[in-house]
């Protein structure tokens, strides 16, 4: 297929000269066609402004290509479409802390809400993680854990009359589910200290508890409530609708990042379900826990998605202002740190290509996860950090895309397993040393 880039700003018609002075004199031609070489000679290059960005789409290792072609002209559809619709629209919105509900249908139509049913590659689901991020991490939140954690659950551990029920409005984006796990005084140790219990009474079952962070719990059809049964104490899924007695959310405000991504805390008080709720294949923890690992796998491509975003927003505020007479692009450090943001980003681009090989071939373990989850995001915050840096005072506004981006790649660091826990996760594997405590 024909590479394109996307149009921002200069991106187009402009690329930096890569000296410092660009005194547009000379540079080193090193390739077989221009017959020379650095000893022999130097070869003059075009001024700036008349140089075509031969990357304009930044993928200089053309990880999109490893997609088959009716997957390379999707993603490019759908791509096209985040950057020109989702992109601009979201600064209000993350500003506002508020949830842009029009554009549901819209995601929905472009097949973002059926990545885990639709038949694709991991590759390709994984790249479409990357681009909602590139265009909105609060958005590639919602679309990462509908597909993995709401989609995912009930296809593969769901009863017959539980996905018939609820994939076609989860798969159109007609519907939406939170998954609710953590609690007040659980996160990392949830699995052992998780205290939401269910009794069961009858034909029904009663809910009791509370959770906190849950993504979409004011705005969900349903929340996938976990919560130890008081019977065999194994912790169990069911699917809890969000307007049944007892049930309660209310909204976490004054966020740093994902702002908007509408996180809740939520209490069950004897919120009572009927049987058929319960997920039967999630009686115990262990299948739950293999859909976690793909999930924590999921935050990886976030991390390279938030990357290729600061590194767009970088260039073309560089390729525009203009200090000391010149353009930002046309000063070394400046082109140093836009080629560190990227190297950073298509890094995690090979790691997450590579992961999806693994998941594809049934492999994927749960240290990898851990390290494609942790290694990317922290190149994230590093990415991030250069690229609101690049903007000096600009930076810290989200009305430049760079603070808003500074704030989310926070939140990408710790979710979905924290930084640190997924190094210990790594370097159990590789020692067969625990230091959990």
């Amino acid at each position: 297929m024909q590479r394109q880039g996307r149009a921002s700003g200069q991106d187009a018609n402009a690329e930096a000269d890569n000296t410092a002075e660009a005194d547009n004199t000379a540079e080193a031609d090193t390739t077989a066609e221009a017959g020379t070489t650095a000893e022999a000679g130097m070869t003059a290059v075009a001024p700036a402004d008349t140089v075509q960005p031969p990357f304009p789409d930044a993928d200089l290792m053309y990880i999109v290509d490893l997609l088959p072609s009716d997957e390379q002209l999707r993603y490019q559809e759908v791509r096209e479409f985040l950057q020109s619709r989702i992109r601009a629209a979201s600064i209000d919105y993350w500003n506002r802390e508020e949830f842009p509900f029009g554009l549901l249908a819209e995601l929905g139509k472009y097949g973002l809400g059926g990545l885990q049913t639709d038949g694709t590659s991991k590759l390709f689901k994984g790249l479409m993680y990357v681009e909602v991020a590139r265009a909105d991490v609060s958005l590639s939140a919602l679309v990462g854990i509908h597909n993995e954690l709401i989609v995912g659950m009930i296809d593969q551990l769901g009863s017959e009359e539980q996905k018939a029920r609820w994939l076609p409005g989860l798969t159109a984006f007609t519907q939406l589910g939170a998954f609710a796990l953590t609690e007040p005084e659980h996160g990392s140790d949830i699995a052992g200290g998780l205290e939401t219990t269910a009794r069961r009474e009858g034909g029904e079952w009663v809910i009791n508890g509370a959770k906190r962070w849950i993504g979409a719990g004011t705005i969900a059809d349903f929340a996938l409530v976990w919560a130890r049964d008081v019977a065999d104490q194994q912790i169990k899924g069911f699917i809890v609708e969000t307007d049944r007695p007892g049930y309660t959310a209310t909204k976490i405000a004054n966020k740093i990042g994902l702002r908007i991504m509408q996180n809740a805390d939520i209490v069950l008080d004897e919120v009572r379900i009927p049987e058929t709720n319960l997920l039967p294949g999630a009686t115990d923890f262990s299948k739950a826990n293999e859909l976690l690992r793909d999930s924590r796998a999921w935050v990886g491509w976030q991390g390279a998605g938030i990357q290729l975003a600061a590194f767009d927003v970088a260039r073309s505020y560089a390729l525009q202002r203009k200090q000391f007479g010149k353009e930002l692009a046309r000063f070394q450090l400046v082109q140093q740190q836009l080629a560190e943001i990227l190297g950073n980003a298509t890094a995690s681009l090979a790691l997450m290509a590579q992961l999806a090989r693994i998941q594809e071939d049934g492999k994927l373990e749960m240290a990898q996860a851990a390290m494609a989850k942790s290694t990317t995001t922290r190149l994230a915050r590093a990415s991030v950090a250069m690229g609101r840096s690049l903007l000096g005072g600009n930076g810290i506004s989200s009305d430049y895309e760079m603070g808003k981006l500074f704030g989310d790649a926070e939140i990408l660091y710790t979710y979905e397993g924290s930084y640190e826990i997924n190094s210990l996760i790594v370097a159990r594997a590789v020692t067969g040393k625990s230091a959990f405590v």
